[in-house]
């Protein structure tokens, strides 16, 4: 049906009215707002209705949380006079504005899920998968990886006879986050393989390409590729700036900030956080990954265990973040105690616990694990507390040099018996 003059530019006074009085009184606003949707000339104003149903969204987000569990509800009657089309838009859309607008996940969960029960009754198969696309990934949000996994593979069945690719993309997203979260790298990969697959056969969107990058770039850095990592956070980064979206845009920039300190290289940090990105998104985000670099630049493990301490939500509480900073701690605990027992032959693990300002058991196991992984030569003489250092033992290279001939050599025998073999049948 095509849209009239009128419809493309549609008057309301409660309209007008709403937007005058909803930085001032956003209760009223919202009152305004709904008598726009749900009033009786909202079937010839329908783009009118629309951006009232995202500007109430957005009010609610900020004033009245509580009350978007009913708003999907309350707009049924609205979603009876527009195309199914159209609705699904709107839906996702509302959506989205409550995903960036409200932390509580419970409460998305909520939303979501009543909307799921509506297209149930209605009958509305298309949307009712992509709501329940959205409900996995806030299952996924409270760690409730089991149930996603359950949801996910019962909508990729689903998903792949109607043969929506978009959709599929971001299922497959789901599922490789919730693996890579379950420690299951290869299952991982192959469920991001299976989404690129799926998004070069289709248009895919700036948004979810940027999903895409991000989730290649983690498992980048699982696998301790940084360099490739950082590639792929920047591109999720631009991704993200362009749409629009700064929650996850710092996020990206974050991810590239560890990516330079994994990859020994502290000093590009500043010049990131210095730059035209790092200025834009500046806060706690990006000044805990500088006091990280600033820690590491010293090489100093108190220093970094006091920023991991003061910035504990933008650190611990990132799964990414907190894996990689422990393979970091780790190897800054390593270069300290090598610093430390250098100058010795035999030394009391007492006195390097205090010289390194750390408990005596702790020194104690972080030493047993370098000499098992031969960072350094030595044995621990559990009977007196010490630490006996070996002399570096030069490598020699006559071994490795007979193993290759002996190696060589049993290779030409075989041939030499094949030949001969043959000879013989003849």
């Amino acid at each position: 049906m095509e849209t009239s003059e009128k419809e493309v530019q549609p008057e309301s006074k409660e309209f007008d009215l709403a937007l005058e009085v909803e930085d001032k009184d956003p209760a009223k606003a919202i009152g305004l707002y709904r008598q726009v949707i749900l009033g009786d000339g909202a079937s010839e104003m329908i783009k009118l209705c629309e951006e009232a149903v995202y500007k109430m969204t957005k009010l609610y987000t900020k004033s009245q949380q509580q009350g978007l569990k009913g708003l999907l509800t309350e707009l049924h009657p609205f979603f009876g006079l527009i195309p199914k089309a159209k609705t699904a838009k709107i839906v996702k859309t509302i959506l989205e504005i409550v995903d960036r607008g409200v932390e509580d996940v419970q409460l998305q969960s909520d939303i979501v899920n009543d909307a799921i029960a509506w297209c149930d009754k209605e009958k509305r198969t298309f949307l009712k998968q992509r709501l329940q696309t959205r409900l996995a990934a806030l299952l996924l949000q409270q760690n409730q990886y089991k149930p996603a996994l359950r949801l996910i593979s019962k909508l990729a069945k689903d998903v792949k006879r109607f043969d929506d690719k978009l959709l599929l993309v971001e299922i497959e997203l789901i599922e490789s986050r919730i693996h890579l979260l379950l420690q299951n790298v290869p299952k991982s990969k192959g469920a991001l393989t299976a989404a690129r697959s799926a998004a070069n056969a289709v248009y895919c969107p700036p948004l979810l390409q940027a999903q895409i990058d991000l989730q290649a770039g983690t498992l980048c850095s699982e696998e301790k590729d940084y360099k490739t990592a950082f590639s792929y956070f920047y591109e999720a980064f631009e991704g993200y700036n362009t749409v629009g979206d700064p929650k996850k845009a710092v996020l990206c920039l974050k991810y590239m900030l560890l990516g330079k300190i994994m990859n020994n290289k502290p000093e590009d940090v500043y010049s990131l956080v210095n730059g035209k990105a790092g200025i834009k998104y500046a806060g706690r985000q990006v000044t805990a990954m500088k006091s990280v670099a600033d820690a590491y630049k010293e090489r100093s493990i108190h220093a970094f265990q006091a920023v991991y301490k003061t910035y504990q939500k933008e650190l611990g509480d990132d799964p990414v973040v907190r894996s990689q900073l422990k393979e970091l701690e780790s190897q800054l605990l390593e270069q300290n105690l090598i610093r430390l027992i250098e100058p010795f032959e035999r030394v009391q693990i007492a006195h390097v616990a205090k010289l390194i300002a750390l408990p005596a058991t702790e020194v104690e196991n972080k030493l047993s694990e370098m000499i098992l992984d031969k960072k350094f030569a030595g044995i621990l003489d559990q009977g007196s507390g010490d630490l006996i250092v070996f002399d570096s033992a030069e490598s020699d290279a006559t071994y490795t040099a007979a193993i290759e001939t002996v190696k060589e050599l049993s290779s030409v025998v075989d041939r030499l018996y094949t030949k001969a073999s043959k000879l013989d049948q003849a």
